[in-house]
């Protein structure tokens, strides 16, 4: 198969790559006592003088960096600007870390991404907080419902993702907050606040007086919702388990939430729906010697429970929080009224002093459409793909993250701070 014919000369080069960095690889299943032969370098270390007699101390339990970002994935073409984030934990030792993230990015598509993101640990863990607000005056193509869209390897030699395009222009404002206080060790109960406006909906290959339609306007039209501008606004029920050693870079631990938002009629603007997200995470430290072995495990699935949300409101790949999931595939690929996602990825050291490392992963993605009775994982969508990650905060274990990625006649380029989960 083409893919894993790609993925076998990338993880030679990966191989390479160990042999060329200039540490003993043997330091990588010592012990912990012998990391003082090999002490833990992060990127900025690299550019301080031994001979300074000037030394910045960042503040303390914080860490705030910003990133240019000027680089192309499929969803948005060549795009630059910059993304921020800043990490921070209270004086005690007890205390988690917590995160903001901001950033915005402007696309030789046009588009426009502002972006803040939360994951806040406050009063010595007692209240977490979780938020994901976006403007965005973008443009993303539709390519149906369901995972069925891409035929199997052996009978797509002639098909190409971009005959399915359906180019759409939208404006989106996302406000999705929640909030939940600690009920006993690691175990939270909150609420949530969820809304999603879309506007100035441009769907270009609707041509309706000659006969010509899309999947936005087929969906809508036959669930009574416009076709030019809708929302989506909730409260939510909130659940969640953390018990991860590091909420930046887990070594070990687990992490669980279940959110079940429900849409009240508003107005006859709003059809009443209820939606319900679940998440795991859970992460296998493989050595005891070096904390860097890692085993990720991240699924999520996102079910519209009862009534209909329009069609850019239904699940979609790329679509999380985070916009993590996915990889291998432009983002809104996959659609439909239920979606469910899964990833593996081993994290491991290259550098014995930690400065870089690696990753190989996989995910499966699997999403049904009702309108054709396609049901969930009756079609699943692979991917596989490697990543690097430098070291650019020790003390949060903060990585700068590359990752490439192959799909199903896709493949795509990512850049982040932060890891994928």
């Amino acid at each position: 198969m083409k893919l894993f014919s790609n993925l076998k000369y990338l993880l030679f080069f990966s191989v390479l790559v160990c042999f060329f960095i200039p540490n003993n690889s043997t330091a990588q299943t010592t012990s912990e006592t012998d990391s003082l032969k090999c002490p833990i370098k992060s990127l900025p270390d690299l550019f301080k003088k031994k001979d300074s007699t000037i030394v910045v101390k960042p503040l303390k339990n914080s860490f705030f960096i910003i990133i240019p970002v000027i680089g192309s994935q499929p969803a948005t073409g060549f795009m630059f600007g910059f993304t921020g984030q800043y990490t921070f934990k209270g004086k005690s030792t007890e205390d988690k870390y917590s995160t903001i993230n901001l950033g915005a990015q402007y696309t030789e598509k046009n588009q426009l991404l502002i972006n803040c993101k939360n994951s806040l640990m406050l009063s010595h863990n007692k209240i977490t907080l979780s938020g994901d607000w976006r403007y965005y005056i973008f443009t993303q193509p539709n390519y149906g419902l369901g995972t069925d869209i891409i035929p199997p390897t052996r009978d797509n030699e002639d098909f190409s993702i971009d005959a399915l395009e359906e180019p759409m222009d939208y404006n989106y404002l996302k406000f999705h907050q929640t909030v939940s206080w600690r009920v006993k060790g690691d175990f939270y109960v909150g609420t949530g606040l969820h809304v999603d406006l879309y506007g100035s909906i441009y769907d270009y290959k609707l041509d309706v007086p000659n006969g010509q339609y899309t999947a936005h306007y087929n969906y809508n039209v036959a669930n009574g919702f416009s076709n030019t501008d809708y929302f989506v606004n909730g409260l939510s029920l909130n659940l969640l388990y953390d018990s991860r050693d590091n909420q930046i870079n887990a070594n070990h631990g687990w992490y669980a939430n279940l959110n079940y938002r429900m849409n009240p009629a508003l107005n006859g603007n709003q059809k009443p729906s209820s939606i319900l997200f679940t998440e795991f995470r859970y992460f296998i430290p493989l050595s005891k010697t070096n904390k860097q072995h890692v085993l990720g495990f991240w699924t999520y699935g996102q079910f519209v429970t009862t009534g209909a949300v329009p069609y850019l409101n239904l699940p979609a790949i790329g679509w999380d929080s985070r916009s993590r999931g996915g990889k291998g595939y432009v983002q809104g690929l996959f659609r439909g009224n239920s979606l469910s996602y899964f990833e593996a990825e081993y994290r491991f050291p290259i550098s014995c002093n930690q400065l870089i490392s690696g990753t190989v992963y996989t995910n499966f993605t699997s999403a049904s459409d009702e309108s054709r009775n396609i049901k969930m994982l009756q079609y699943i969508q692979p991917a596989a793909g490697i990543g690097l990650r430098i070291l650019i905060d020790k003390a949060t274990r903060t990585n700068l993250i590359a990752n490439y990625a192959w799909g199903r006649s896709s493949k795509a380029f990512y850049l982040n701070a932060g890891e994928s989960f």
